[in-house]
């Protein structure tokens, strides 16, 4: 094993060599497309702020709508393969929204979601809410595109009225998917897995250690998928005054991944007025023409519209000057240690945002919104802690779920106060997720044998060794303590016994109206309801809300702007990719030296198309 670990090191060493000189490479291209943006032709560049009056409003996000946005650290990585992943604020998108609501010179909006992806079913549904007020309040809101998946057309049918491409696909599949079980492959790799999760519905570790899928899970899936279904079946036929049966026979009858095959629906789609008709883009484009005019400024025959970009950088931001904060802060994503990243909640950084707000007087009370599945122990003990200090100061701490927050995520819950949930949150998985794979088997298939001297009973072991019988008891006990622990601190936060979270936990878990009737939240509502309970409760009248988020640095800020000024994409060597992929590797295998104990609910994740 120890060739095995030269080898990888390595090829690590020189990975990370080669990372660097590819990254320096990337950082000239970028350099190259600086001086370009700055010394290209200087009509590209447009200093004037277009007026929005009498212009239709465009809204078609690309990227994910997220409740944070985060920087990436692999920025010029990202630019030199193309792979950079734009982020949408949920609260910038909500505000664009009411504000057109309110905007008189904004004759109509154009929505097109279709490139547009969300944190989670939550964070869509209350996209759509938004939509659906906006129509309310009498702004006519129009879809056009050329594709419409589920989310997308949650949106889309929002609107006062929705065209689609002729050729255009509609697919409207519903929510959730199936996942691999590979027990059989393990087996066939002679890799053993010993799991010693706690809880009969913690999910987390079972395609490693089963074929199929547990009647438990089974249950505890359809109990969170349906609810969630159901609200977006809702919502699509109200927007469009249309039987919900006529949605579910149009999602069960979906052709799916035949590409053009799936043109065939949209004859269904126009006789169950799903959509209103079709037109090709010439033929949309004359349409917007003939409703909203001309662009006599535009280089090209087109109507007059504004992007939700140069739109919203002219709305009105909060400018109180109040000093009384109330800070809101974000875990979003997987529960790791670390800095903050796409997708991952690093302890580090929120660590370091709690402490920044606790240590600053003018913070009357803290929001921490959590929008997480969970993950390691010592992350969520990390930002509990940091939690549990600032309390200590007398300073109320009010938790906002999001579209998760489970296992890890009602772990770094517990000293809150108060917890507001979404209706659709998910939350629960109260239990530890641990599967330790051995390499015995494998071992000895290739003939490779192990002896030593060691001066304690397991000093010598490691993942490539059988686990024996004591062995085995102590790390079922150090699941044990570990759930223990969670159950205790859940019980301690929500004034209940052991025993009755006892009764609730099991890994299992729960939609929010689910989650409210047996005590793990205390109430639904959204963000904005628990910044507004937050003030009440410190009775504040006067107050601003600061929102704490990682900043990137001024270099990778002004490369950030410039690019999005732009519509140049940098197409870098793919070998990157390559050499990325092959370093992850390396991680992975050297990963199961050191098991690990997680506090995650990797199956609550709710796939969207």
């Amino acid at each position: 094993m120890n060739q095995i670990k030269s080898i990888f090191s390595w090829l690590n060493s020189f990975l990370e060599k080669a990372r660097i000189i590819m990254l320096n490479i990337a950082t000239a291209i970028v350099l190259i497309f600086f001086i370009i943006l700055i010394f290209g032709p200087i009509t590209s560049i447009e200093s004037e702020v277009k007026d929005p009056s009498g212009r239709v409003l465009f809204i078609d996000p690309v990227g994910t709508v997220v409740d944070q946005e985060v920087f990436s650290s692999d920025f010029l990585l990202e630019i030199a393969t193309g792979s950079s992943t734009e982020q949408i604020q949920t609260r910038d998108l909500i505000q664009l929204i009411r504000a057109a609501g309110q905007d008189e010179d904004v004759p109509a909006v154009l929505v097109d979601f279709s490139s547009t992806s969300f944190a989670g079913p939550t964070t869509a549904i209350n996209i759509a809410k938004e939509l659906k007020s906006l129509r309310d309040s009498g702004k006519r809101v129009i879809a056009f595109n050329d594709r419409l998946s589920t989310t997308s057309y949650l949106m889309a049918s929002q609107a006062s009225e929705i065209w689609l491409h002729p050729v255009g696909s509609i697919s409207i599949r519903g929510i959730g998917g199936v996942r691999a079980y590979q027990k059989e492959l393990y087996e066939n790799l002679k890799i053993n897995f010993h799991n010693y999760s706690q809880g009969d519905f913690k999910s987390a570790v079972e395609s490693n250690t089963r074929t199929n899928m547990s009647e438990n899970d089974k249950m505890q899936r359809e109990d969170l998928l349906n609810p969630i279904w159901d609200e977006m079946k809702f919502l699509m036929a109200q927007g469009r005054g249309i039987e919900i049966n006529d949605l579910q026979s149009f999602a069960d009858e979906y052709i799916g991944f035949f590409g053009e095959a799936e043109i065939g629906n949209i004859a269904y789609a126009l006789e169950k007025n799903i959509i209103d008709g079709t037109k090709s883009f010439p033929e949309f484009r004359q349409y917007m023409i003939e409703e909203f005019g001309l662009d006599k400024g535009a280089d090209s025959e087109t109507y007059k519209t504004i992007s939700y970009n140069e739109y919203f950088k002219q709305l009105d931001k909060d400018t109180s000057d109040s000093d009384n904060q109330i800070a809101v802060i974000t875990a979003e994503g997987a529960i790791m240690e670390g800095d903050i990243a796409p997708g991952v909640a690093g302890a580090n950084g929120i660590v370091k945002q709690i402490r920044s707000a606790h240590e600053d007087e003018n913070t009357k009370a803290i929001v921490f919104r959590v929008n997480s599945p969970g993950g390691s122990i010592i992350a969520s003990e990390m930002m509990r802690d940091e939690l549990s200090a600032a309390k200590k100061k007398g300073i109320n701490v009010i938790v906002s779920m999001g579209d998760y927050a489970a296992s890890g995520g009602v772990y770094i819950s517990t000293p809150a106060d108060y917890i507001f949930a979404e209706p659709t949150t998910i939350t629960g998985s109260i239990g530890v997720a641990i599967a330790i794979p051995t390499l015995e088997n494998a071992m000895d298939y290739i003939g490779v044998n192990f002896d030593g001297v060691v001066t304690s009973k397991h000093g010598g072991w490691d993942p490539t060794q059988a686990i024996n019988d004591d062995l085995d008891k102590i790390f079922a006990r150090w699941g044990a303590n570990v759930y223990n622990r969670f159950i205790n601190f859940v019980a301690e936060s929500r004034s209940q016994t052991y025993e009755e979270i006892k009764a609730i936990a099991g890994g299992r878990v729960w939609i929010a109206t689910s989650a409210k009737k047996i005590g793990l939240i205390d109430e639904i509502g959204g963000i904005d309801d628990a910044i507004t309970y937050a003030a009440n409760m410190v009775e504040l009248e006067d107050y601003q809300v600061v929102y704490y988020g990682e900043k990137p640095s001024p270099e990778e800020m002004i490369l950030k702007k410039l690019l999005e000024n732009s519509d140049v994409s940098p197409e870098g060597p793919k070998v990157l990719l390559a050499l990325n992929g092959l370093a992850r590797l390396y991680e992975t295998l050297t990963g199961i030296q050191e098991p690990k104990a997680l506090l995650t609910c990797k199956g609550c994740l709710v796939d969207l198309d």
